[in-house]
């Protein structure tokens, strides 16, 4: 034995230390004016836990009044109380207790700890465990903490709630992808979006979207209504993931919608909000005269400002008349348009559910409408939603379900990204402020090559309907007292439907009018059976055996259709066009799998698992298609031994382990390894055939494997509990696209040549700070970091607006590839730049990676606080170490070498004007192309930032014969720490995986305000 009660551990020493810190903050409150009495009464009593330690603290009181007092250092206490009053017993960690104190004299009270938390059940593949027997890499997240932040998608929602789970709202348009990363980036051109399982159905998270706009996309997942799910479960490890095989190298989430309950009353539920979102900030951005003066400068610099000089009225300098100049058009005016494309916007939501059941059926059945206007006009988003779930008991050992989601999602769209050609942002923002909106004769003109703002406002027509459907039928039969049998058939079916009409009054319509309409559809089924079987054998020895299989197949299917020439605006269809065109396209994959798992249980000290999965794809060669993927993982509960069982401080200790390996397809085409043929290749007026694709008969599966150590451990009665992970992953066989020369006549070639690695550690920490009958206050925390790095990449890529974003062997992913700017020179006002070769000029050989897109570290804090009928819930994000490129400021800071073609930012007024001027903005010159050579470091900057992501306020009113009345107020992205110059640090201007960080014309994540109601009865 480490512990002795003659002589008290060093532990035991440490509790009480904190136990007397308790007593000391109880009797601070009591000073503050909390009711308690004390002093000798009429029942006097000890309080202590298992251990026989006195617990001081405790807080006891008598039911149903205000009446109450605490223990002192050494758990014991004194109150008047008569001998049929009720006393109520209760601290933190430990199970609450009711006693009479009768005429027992004095009273000896021993409480046990609570386990709910270690006894909390927890989804895992294919299954559940207790938390204290889970041993992979798993967070449970209540929906509730999450559900009122206004965001198109719940994935958006979590963001900060996961260690390890890096999620970037990459924009400010609800319904738009969500950047989701757990434990990095495995793959090039393989997805590195998670796993979504909804209740066993595996979701299509692709995004179907066609139309361009900007380089952004659609988010699959915004057509689930957040408000009918139950539970998520984050699976980061092999042990977790590696049974969904080559679904799981890039996590797994876990999705669990509401049910109802047998012999349960209907239960009715309402939620309805309603709020106000607005753009925190907004770009500074020079004045007419503040950019007349700029462009005269410029003029002036590179030396072509002189009376000699043969120019057109068009292209002078601007001057004010005064002097002699051809003035500002409309004199000393300034034309604001961002102030005309950006609104304060209105969010609502409205959810209604009726959830029961009788001895033998539950139901839920649940329908919502959630509509938000983005602060960005026209941009719109709304989602109607229906969701019923049932389940019947046929017998004692036989029981079916089905779980059905609607969803119709429409989405009014807008290039909100790059592109001068219907580019909302691009008109607005990069439009000079100095030139007029209308001509000579009033009528609105586009300027700078961009659409005029208020035309595009006026006739912007790009709109989507997203028809949804995810369901499941299952049926389960006990065989045998301890054998399971579980089948079921699910459907993941997605209509998607777009058009766009550009007009003649705009570029994209010019001359005559131009229509694209598209309808995709994705339909994933799989069909899964599962046999179950648990023993457990005397008192120490349990163990369980699964066996199942999975037939799964997605077909993909799409018309696209374009009309040129239309006789006035008034027709749209396609059919009226003068020239059409259409193409269609069809792609299909099956995936067969055959997976089981065994786990053993000894004594509740120690948890082995072992799974495998073996997975065959029809989309690699005859001799590949097969994957197999292992795991293993064991736990120790060295809190069981006897030598810590008495031990009160620790509540539990967990020392966990895994390894194991996962694949991945996803992101590769239905037929990447075979060599294709297609028609369409027309010769002299005769249809023909060409190849289009060169087989690769040994393309194979992408594989990850990934080793994590963990540590779970728990304090005073649960109420101080510690996760911690370190991982390592290594991504081998990479899928990867290599470029080919033209003389093959292939442009590219499906390959497994990449290999990258992530480590990593995560760490969460949650706390019960206090607790008593009226007043609750718990910390959440958690934080993490991650080194990804490309282990092998025979020749560097480069992606992103002017090869921004290179990879490169032996760098992270996603690293930035620019020109170091050292200093602007006191002297001459020239931009200085490193000369990496020493070769005396600056060109592409001088560019280098100068950080990445990856953070240092990255997390949440989230407090939570309850005072009689109200509370309060504060949630910060934040990520540390990370770069953004300021794209828009690139263009912004021109220093007028761009004249009428791009807006030029306030911040070029702290431009180099005389020898001795200190600063990093340089003067204009068209002479010397570094001042504003393009992918220069100076717009590369720090992308940390802290966020008020949510605050939320509510009372709940007690009303007779209401379960619940609960009114809330809640607040997102309040207020934004960072360094960053760009409306939001987390923005990026495309949605593409290798093109992430770059800001350019991206609305910023909004600050929004929603006031509620819930209603429970």
């Amino acid at each position: 034995m480490f512990f002795t009660k003659k002589e008290p551990s060093p532990g035991k020493q440490a509790g009480r230390l904190i136990k007397t810190a308790t007593t000391v903050a109880m009797l601070l409150f009591t000073l503050a004016g909390y009711s308690q009495q004390q002093g000798q009464g009429k029942v006097q009593g000890n309080v202590t836990d298992a251990g026989g330690e006195g617990l001081p603290g405790v807080n006891i009181h008598l039911k149903g009044t205000n009446i109450g007092t605490t223990t002192d250092a050494k758990g014991g206490f004194n109150i008047d109380a008569e001998a049929d009053a009720v006393l109520v017993v209760s601290y933190i960690g430990y199970a609450t207790q009711e006693i009479k104190p009768g005429n027992k004299g004095k009273l000896s009270i021993t409480l046990a700890s609570d386990q709910r938390q270690l006894n909390e059940v927890v989804v895992v593949g294919y299954g559940t465990q207790e938390r204290k027997n889970v041993i992979g890499s798993i967070t449970k997240v209540d929906p509730t903490d999450v559900k009122n932040i206004p965001a198109g998608s719940f994935d958006a929602q979590l963001q900060g709630k996961v260690p390890g789970v890096q999620i970037t709202s990459n924009t400010g348009v609800p319904g738009e992808a969500v950047t989701v990363r757990v434990r990095g980036a495995t793959s090039i051109n393989g997805d590195n979006d998670p796993l979504y399982v909804i209740d066993g159905v595996f979701m299509n998270s692709n995004s179907m979207q066609t139309i361009g706009t900007g380089g952004k996309a659609t988010s699959p997942i915004a057509d689930i209504n957040p408000n009918d799910i139950e539970s998520l479960e984050v699976l980061r490890d092999a042990e977790a993931t590696a049974l969904y095989g080559s679904r799981g190298a890039n996590g797994v989430i876990l999705i669990t919608t509401k049910r109802g309950k047998y012999n349960q009353k209907a239960k009715v539920s309402v939620n309805a909000s309603y709020g106000l979102a607005k753009a925190e900030k907004l770009w500074d951005l020079t004045t007419g005269p503040e950019h007349a003066q700029l462009v005269n400068e410029w003029w002036v610099n590179i030396g072509k400002d002189t009376p000699s000089l043969n120019r057109t009225e068009a292209n002078r300098p601007f001057r004010p008349a005064s002097e002699g100049g051809r003035g500002l058009p409309e004199e000393q005016k300034t034309y604001d348009r961002l102030g005309e494309i950006f609104q304060t916007a209105p969010v609502q939501n409205y959810d209604l559910s009726v959830s029961g059941g009788t001895a033998t059926t539950k139901y839920y059945i649940g329908g919502g409408y959630n509509s938000q206007e983005s602060i960005l006009k026209p941009i719109n988003f709304n989602r109607a939603s229906f969701k019923v779930n049932l389940d019947q008991k046929i017998s004692d050992k036989v029981q079916i379900g089905v779980s059905n989601s609607f969803a119709r999602t429409f989405r009014n769209q807008a290039r909100a990204g790059d592109g001068p050609a219907g580019g909302l942002l691009q008109a607005a923002l990069h439009t000079p402020t100095y030139l007029s909106p209308t001509n000579e004769n009033g009528e609105l003109v586009g300027r700078a090559g961009f659409d005029n703002v208020s035309l595009l406002l006026q006739h912007y027509d790009v709109k989507s309907v997203s028809l949804r459907y995810i369901g499941n039928l299952y049926a389960e039969a006990d065989i045998l007292p301890n054998l399971k049998f579980r089948t079921s058939w699910g459907l993941d079916y997605n209509n998607y439907d777009e058009n766009e009409y550009w007009n003649t009054f705009l570029i994209s319509g010019s001359p005559n009018g131009l229509a694209t309409a598209n309808n995709g559809q994705a339909t994933t089924w799989i069909n899964e059976q599962t046999l179950t079987y648990r023993q457990k054998i005397g008192t120490k020895h349990s163990f369980g055996i699964l066996i199942g299989n999975t037939i799964q197949s997605d077909l993909n299917t799409g018309t696209t259709s374009t009309g040129r020439g239309f006789a006035s605006n008034s027709f749209k269809l396609i059919s009226s066009a003068a020239t059409t065109t259409g193409s269609n396209s069809w792609s299909k994959k099956n995936l067969a799998s055959f997976f089981s798992r065994i786990d053993y249980n000894y004594g509740g000290k120690y948890l082995i698992d072992f799974s495998i999965r073996a997975d065959g794809s029809s989309s690699f060669g005859a001799d590949r298609r097969w994957g197999y993927f292992p795991s293993v993982g064991g736990a120790w509960r060295v809190k069981q031994e006897n030598f810590l069982k008495n031990v009160a401080v620790l509540s539990d200790l967990k020392i966990r382990a895994s390894y194991g390996v996962t694949g991945n397809q996803n992101g590769l085409g239905s037929f990447a390894a075979l060599g294709l043929w297609g028609s369409g290749s027309p010769y002299q007026g005769n249809p023909g055939i060409a190849p289009q694709q060169l087989a690769n008969p040994d393309l194979q599966w992408e594989r990850t494997s990934q080793f994590n150590a963990g540590a779970d451990i728990a304090f005073f009665g649960d109420r101080l509990g510690i996760e911690v992970n370190v991982y390592s992953k290594y991504t081998s066989n990479g899928l990867l696209s290599l470029t080919l020369p033209a003389t093959t006549g292939f442009a590219n070639y499906r390959s497994n040549t990449a290999e990258i690695s992530n480590k990593g550690f995560e760490l969460a920490i949650r706390s019960v700070n206090f607790q008593n009958n009226t007043f609750s206050w718990t910390t959440s925390f958690n934080v993490a970091r991650n080194i990804n790095k490309i282990e092998k990449l025979e020749n560097p890529l480069e992606y992103g607006s002017r090869s921004l974003i290179l990879l490169q062997q032996g760098q992270p992913l996603y690293s930035f590839w620019v020109y170091k700017q050292l200093y602007v020179d006191p002297q001459t006002g020239n931009t200085v730049y490193e000369d990496v070769n020493k070769d005396g000029k600056i060109t592409v050989a001088d560019r280098q990676i100068n950080g990445s897109i990856w953070p240092k570290f990255f997390g949440g804090l989230t407090n939570s606080i309850t005072y009689k009928g109200f509370d309060i819930n504060a949630f910060l994000a934040f990520q540390y170490g990370n770069k953004v490129y300021n794209h828009n400021k690139f263009f912004g800071e021109g220093g007028g070498a761009r004249d009428a073609a791009r807006i030029i930012f306030a911040s070029n007024n702290d431009r180099w004007q005389k020898p001795g001027d200190i600063t990093d903005v340089p003067r204009p010159d068209g002479v010397n192309v570094n001042n504003y050579r393009d992918g220069g470091s100076r717009w590369l900057e720090d992308g940390s930032f802290i966020r008020l992501r949510s605050l939320a306020i509510g009372y709940t009113i007690p009303v007779r014969g209401i379960s619940s009345l609960r009114l809330y107020v809640t607040g997102s992205n309040l207020f934004t720490i960072t360094k960053y110059t760009g409306l939001d640090p987390e923005s990026s201007s495309s949605s593409a995986q290798n093109e992430q960080g770059i800001d350019l014309g991206t609305p910023p994540q909004p600050r929004s305000i929603l006031v509620g109601v819930n209603l429970t009865f």
